[in-house]
């Protein structure tokens, strides 16, 4: 049985609900202490195992409001809410030529050069899913085909509240443009009524066609509907906060969306040889996002449990996002203890988490078990933020176990198929009587009629 309180500043409260789940060995109420649940797999409760906490549920009826004005009300009800939210009252919220060049002038000079580097990176990955159409020809002069085409219009939301996230203009810009989009719309929150210099950089550079100062449920109404400023659109992509994810959930079947997003995940898959301090950090690095974000951390080393648990404490102390990181861990994460990576893999693929680290030994040997997940990073030296900014592999990930049915966002989420058929008609007359039949089984016969008064009334 694993049970240890640890007392004095910067050390942690373990406690195993798997091992003895009587009594408590925490106060939920002290401060300063990472509350992390540690639970031994086969002993625990499913439930608190493979639970999530969910975003607040009460902004249905907020965000439908906030739709219906923006449809009612176009660019008058979005200068209101730039008003209300984001501290400005501009007549024109479009962001200029002149906006751009000046972001270029104020971004430092090193991480200009890394924007550019990464949108390389990302750029030749996914230039590997451009897909191309077909053609077959069939004998009797029958051919049949498929085109790929890409969406004309997307748009792509940015946020921009407690930070800002160039990196989620490269990754969501540059597969629309690979797809050949003619144009993309970006919309981002504007404090003050300034978007944020590195943001701007990274939509010139990943070729964004126009940018919005516009933020919230209040952007995803824009671009589903269109103002007299914001262009209507055929699909909506990209993150945001509660309100975002649901206004593009109201909105899908007017527009096409890429997916609604949850809170931020990661799952770490250890061996007990990985050092603590590098797992604990990369369980912060994602905690950091938000208080519902989700950090997990799966392994068969009793001993590792305790000192990861130890270390996220110590790390905790001195990050800079440590209210929202340290409000993550106690509301969502969790430390699985299972007998071996076998089953460790098993609970991950019940959990299908966002983003998933192998830190063991042979990760490509593991890989071969891994079915749900949304990005995966391999062996001890891969940490997330790797994909969150510069491999190449996109960062726009499946959350809330949706990697079991999703993918990551891609150059196929900005197209679309469009298939076509000929038929001589010789070819006709030979298939219409088997149409004939098929219709007549399905009680209509309409359609069979179609097909045979051709090859019957033929040359008469």
């Amino acid at each position: 049985m694993i049970r240890r309180k640890l007392h004095g500043r910067g050390r942690a409260t373990i406690y195993s609900a798997g091992y003895n789940t009587s009594r408590r060995a925490y106060n939920t109420e002290e401060k300063g202490r990472s509350m992390i649940r540690i639970m031994r797999y086969g002993q625990d409760e499913a439930e608190k195992i493979f639970s999530r906490t969910r975003m607040p549920a009460d902004v249905e009826d907020i965000v439908k409001g906030i739709i219906k004005d923006v449809r009612e009300g176009g660019d008058a009800s979005i200068r209101e809410y730039n008003k209300r939210f984001d501290g400005f009252d501009y007549e024109d919220f479009k962001v200029s030529q002149a906006e751009i060049d000046r972001a270029f002038e104020e971004v430092d000079p090193e991480f200009l050069e890394v924007l550019k580097e990464a949108a390389e990176n990302i750029r030749a990955f996914h230039s590997n899913q451009v897909r191309r159409g077909f053609q077959m020809e069939k004998e009797d002069g029958i051919v049949l085909g498929q085109k790929v085409l890409p969406i004309q219009k997307v748009g792509i939301y940015v946020p921009g509240g407690t930070a800002a996230y160039p990196s989620t203009v490269l990754m969501n810009c540059i597969p629309a443009k690979l797809a050949g989009c003619s144009e993309i719309v970006i919309t981002t929150p504007a404090t003050g009524g300034k978007v944020n210099p590195n943001i701007l950089a990274a939509a010139h550079i990943a070729g964004a066609t126009q940018i919005f100062k516009v933020g919230g449920a209040q952007a995803i109404a824009a671009l589903a509907y269109g103002t007299e400023t914001v262009p209507q659109v055929y699909k909506i992509v990209g993150p945001g906060n509660a309100f975002v994810a649901e206004a593009k959930k109201q909105v899908f079947g007017q527009v096409a969306i890429d997916m609604i997003a949850g809170p931020s995940e990661i799952l770490v898959l250890s061996d007990g040889k990985t050092r603590p301090d590098f797992l604990a950090a990369d369980m912060l690095s994602q905690a950091e996002h938000d208080k519902f974000a989700s950090a997990v951390l799966i392994t068969d080393s009793r001993e590792l449990a305790g000192n990861v648990a130890q270390e996220i404490e110590k790390q905790l102390q001195t990050l800079p996002r440590q209210e929202i990181a340290r409000a993550s861990i106690e509301n969502n994460g969790k430390i699985i203890v299972t007998d071996d990576l076998e089953k460790a893999v098993e609970v991950s693929n019940e959990i299908a988490p966002e983003h998933l680290e192998l830190c063991v030994e042979e990760p490509f040997e593991l890989l071969e078990k891994v079915t749900n997940a949304g990005s995966v990073f391999l062996g001890r030296d891969c940490p997330e933020a790797l994909g969150d900014y510069f491999a190449g592999p996109n960062h726009t990930l499946p959350t809330s176990g949706t990697a079991k049915f999703y993918s990551p966002l891609g150059v196929d989420d900005f197209v679309k198929r469009m298939q076509y058929s000929y038929y001589t008609p010789e070819a006709l007359d030979k298939a219409a009587d088997k149409i004939a039949c098929f219709a007549e089984k399905e009680g209509l016969g309409g359609h069979g009629r179609s097909a045979v008064i051709r090859s019957r009334n033929r040359g008469k």
